[in-house]
């Protein structure tokens, strides 16, 4: 298991949009990953569970990946992360 702790630049925070572009990035992840924001513990390939979770703008979140992919797939997420997520 590998983690890294991110900070959200999305003005909006993970709404519709960048939480589609999070999603489907990690659809795409072999290992498993979990996104923990304060005490929620997410499940980053689903959209539903990231719009639901109502991360801000500058919050604090941490990627985990655990599986055969998993430093290949956090460094994917977190330069998507890093780039605003399409946005």
């Amino acid at each position: 298991m590998v983690s890294q702790k991110f900070t959200v630049k999305n003005k909006s925070g993970l709404h519709a949009r960048p939480a589609a572009v999070m999603a489907k990035a990690a659809g795409k992840c072999r290992s498993e990953v979990i996104i923990k924001y304060g005490d929620r513990i997410i499940q980053a390939k689903s959209i539903l569970n990231i719009m639901a979770a109502a991360i801000q703008s500058g919050s604090e979140i941490e990627v985990q990946c655990t599986g055969e992919t998993e430093a290949e797939d956090l460094k994917t997420l977190g330069e998507l992360i890093e780039s605003g997520l399409g946005e």
